[in-house]
């Protein structure tokens, strides 16, 4: 049995009986080359099945239409989303992009950098696994990089993120003027800056609240176990936050595993807004991070970075929603006679933020 073979540019020349020269006039849809050579080349090509190579085509043109993104794990949907946005507005600018994942760990992050930079991309788009990404970086590595989301430990690249301490505050001061004594605050890591900013803008806001921190990790089962029997423990505080949608879900499915009730025995809270949260009863009180617009604006940056835009690093801060919904009512320990929220929306006010 013969192997077939992948048709080349020259078996479509020979199968429409032009040159190879004449082929790749009519593919880039020059107008010099006449009707019934045109005719005769896409017949060529559609009986073929040919398909341009556009690697080879970029290192002809020595022009990179190629930009890679790495983020920290596709099975999360604000991740999801983030890339879904870029690839659109990618493939609008005529950029195709490689997309990997680190799966969260900071040495498989460190080996998708050192690969992808084979693919020779104009640029990358990168939400790092924790703020030390500048020594995961490769050296040699020369393409413009946007970091996104997570904020790097070290200064000198372009950056988009959300300004988390405002936002993870607001939830804190929320759940304060609803009466509630104390608040514990989970997270993944403090070593992703992000988290840490957000505990402290928690600890800025609390007011009166009493606030503690619990980290459980990700993917940890030491975490998962320490979070499961801090709410075995009584007396059970009086309101939960936790500061990412990993966290959230982890903490949402213990709590229905050994019977506790959202806003029966304690209220709770997410920095991270999914349609999940809408859809359960009662509907979860969350930040909303305008997603969207980090990709699109990440982008944009990039873009004007890989089409020679030089001067010193961008930082942006985008501004974050906050829905407040049934899981965070009027502490039941406060007067009497006060009717719960639901559906209300609110955006934080411009004020300066100074974390302690």
């Amino acid at each position: 049995m013969s192997k077939s073979r992948t048709p080349s540019i020259k078996m479509v020349a020979d199968r429409a009986g032009v040159s190879v020269a004449t082929v790749s006039n009519v593919l880039n849809g020059k107008p010099t080359v006449s009707p019934d050579f045109a005719r005769r080349v896409n017949d060529a090509v559609r009986e073929l099945g040919y398909v341009v190579d556009l690697g080879a085509s970029r290192l002809r043109s020595r022009k990179a239409q190629l930009a890679g993104v790495v983020v920290p794990d596709l099975t999360n949907p604000m991740f999801a989303s983030f890339v879904s946005t870029l690839e659109h507005l990618a493939r609008l600018d005529d950029y195709d992009l490689v997309v990997v994942s680190a799966r969260n760990n900071v040495e498989e992050e460190a080996d998708r950098l050192r690969k992808i930079r084979s693919w020779r991309p104009a640029g990358l788009i990168v939400i790092p696994c924790d703020g030390a990404f500048a020594e995961r970086l490769p050296n040699g590595f020369f393409a413009p990089v946007v970091l996104a989301d997570r904020i790097p430990d070290a200064a000198g690249f372009d950056l988009i993120a959300v300004d988390n301490g405002p936002a993870a505050g607001a939830i804190a001061a929320h759940l304060d003027r609803q009466g509630y004594g104390d608040c514990l605050v989970l997270g993944s890591s403090l070593s992703i800056t992000n988290v840490r900013e957000r505990w402290e803008g928690v600890r800025a806001a609390a007011g009166r609240m009493h606030v503690e921190m619990l980290e459980i990790g990700i993917d940890d089962a030491n975490g998962a176990q320490r979070l499961e029997e801090r709410l075995r423990q009584r007396p059970l505080p009086g309101a939960l936050f936790s500061l990412d949608h990993g966290t959230t879900l982890l903490t949402y499915r213990t709590m229905a595993e050994i019977g506790l009730s959202v806003p029966g025995d304690l209220a709770f809270a997410s920095f991270d807004d999914m349609e999940w949260m809408q859809l359960v009863a009662p509907g979860i009180t969350a930040v909303r991070q305008p997603i969207e617009e980090m990709a699109e604006q990440a982008w944009a940056l990039l873009l004007r970075r890989m089409t020679g835009s030089a001067g010193k690093p961008v930082t942006r801060r985008l501004r974050c929603a906050v829905e407040i919904r049934g899981s965070t009512p009027r502490s039941p320990l406060e007067e009497a006679g006060n009717t719960k929220l639901g559906g209300e929306k609110w955006k934080l006010q411009d004020e300066p933020y100074s974390p302690e």
